[in-house]
């Protein structure tokens, strides 16, 4: 498997930086050649909007955190582009677990394939619960738990690991990129719900869904890896993760939470 992926690994990406702006720059340039990843990335972006309009409530700003190279602004011009290190195309660095905005200044946080990066999740949930208006929320995305996800993300990435058992929510960081547990949102919403639930009885789970665009997200390679099948098959596997929706509970590679904060 090891060897497998070795030989899937986009030169691109190779010895570049995961921590600095050239793990930006890197990952713009595989964006802008991959059509079916731009599709991907695309669809959870909508999906985000929806939930935001059918869930949530109140007035605020909307902020994408770990933005990344694939911005919901593109798509949605009122949503802040934000991230942990600088870079020109962002609107502003801002740190998740210690955001430099007011008290009930914010409507909804976007968060895709960040949370697992945050070295003290009980930081995070404070600030919700302090820039949220009553009714806003964090719509989350981040790697599934299912029997897929789990078998592909313990092996995936070099510098993550995957431990539904690891006993704290706060998993030992050399720095954000390294050493992340991509399941802690397993861990937290899932296995600790109840202890969640008594630590932030203002923050509650409002939905929680698996994602069906699986096959184009792994058949692109995503953002470290080569693409597997050309661009113009993209309509070919969205008809195909059609048919497989039956088995998405097993299949999805990514799961999507929101999380409101209660009105008084």
């Amino acid at each position: 498997m090891r060897r497998l992926i070795n030989l899937l690994s986009d030169p691109m990406i190779r010895g570049m930086d995961i921590e600095g702006v050239s793990r930006l720059d890197a990952h713009h340039k595989m964006l802008k050649k991959k059509r079916m990843l731009r599709e991907v990335f695309d669809e959870f972006h909508h999906l985000f909007k929806q939930l935001n309009l059918k869930f949530l409530n109140g007035h605020g700003l909307e902020i994408e955190l770990g933005s990344g190279v694939s911005l919901m602004r593109d798509k949605y011009p009122e949503v802040l582009a934000t991230d942990i290190v600088n870079a020109p195309h962002l609107d502003r660095v801002l740190n998740a677990e210690k955001m430099d905005l007011e008290d009930c200044s914010v409507r909804v946080l976007y968060g895709q394939n960040c949370f697992h990066h945050f070295l003290h999740p009980d930081k995070f949930f404070g600030e919700l619960e302090r820039v949220l208006v009553p009714g806003g929320g964090f719509i989350m995305l981040d790697p599934y738990h299912g029997p897929f996800a789990q078998f592909l993300f313990k092996r995936l990435f070099k510098t993550e690991g995957f431990d539904k058992k690891f006993p704290s929510w706060e998993t030992p960081l050399c720095a954000p990129m390294h050493g992340a547990n991509q399941a802690l949102s397993y861990i937290v919403f899932e296995r600790d719900r109840v202890k969640f639930e008594q630590k932030y009885p203002s923050l509650k789970i409002v939905h929680k869904q698996t994602l069906g665009n699986y096959l184009k997200y792994l058949l692109s390679g995503g953002l470290n890896f080569r693409q597997i099948l050309p661009d113009k098959l993209t309509g070919t596997v969205s008809f195909l993760e059609k048919i497989l929706t039956p088995f998405q509970s097993v299949l999805a590679l990514h799961h999507v939470v929101v999380i409101q904060k209660l009105e008084r």
